[in-house]
């Protein structure tokens, strides 16, 4: 299954939903520090409920140890400068989906890296800030799912 990476993430409650959706999809979830809070944050622990154990969750000291733990991947950086989007990739599973911090997203640094494949979007109404980053990483690991056909549910 796809690589969610989440770099400097800074609400504990939004990681903990990424290790809940890691768990229940078997996405590999990656955070790259620094973080905002530490792993027994009383609303980390909430959010991620009794799946921690359940989750492959890797903690990586920047950006370019993140991807040197997947060298052949292709990276998608989630942002709302680009007109391509998310659900006009063809999935693969070993691909990288790669979101920015809670308050200002990517920094630029990040989205010019060599790595780089493209970026992409999830569509949504003008005038509109941003969407919760645990929501984005489920909408986006759900399509990319779809796409490799639910590989490992229940029937």
């Amino acid at each position: 299954m796809v690589h969610v990476f989440l770099h400097e993430p800074v609400i504990a409650g939004n990681t903990g939903n990424a290790i809940r959706l890691s768990a229940v999809t078997g996405a590999h979830l990656h955070l790259i520090e620094p973080l905002g809070f530490d792993f027994e944050d009383a609303k980390l622990r909430r959010a991620g409920l009794d799946y921690h154990d359940l989750a492959d969750v890797r903690l990586h000291a920047d950006i370019d140890t993140a991807l040197a733990a997947v060298p052949q991947a292709r990276v998608f950086a989630f942002s709302s400068h680009t007109d391509v989007t998310f659900d006009s990739i063809d999935y693969t599973r070993e691909d990288v989906l790669l979101f920015g911090t809670e308050p200002t997203g990517l920094p630029e640094e990040v989205m010019s890296h060599p790595r780089i494949t493209s970026r992409v979007r999830i569509p949504m109404l003008p005038a509109r800030r941003s969407l919760n980053l645990a929501n984005a990483v489920s909408v986006a690991v759900y399509e990319a799912w779809r796409q490799l056909g639910y590989d490992g549910a229940g029937a």
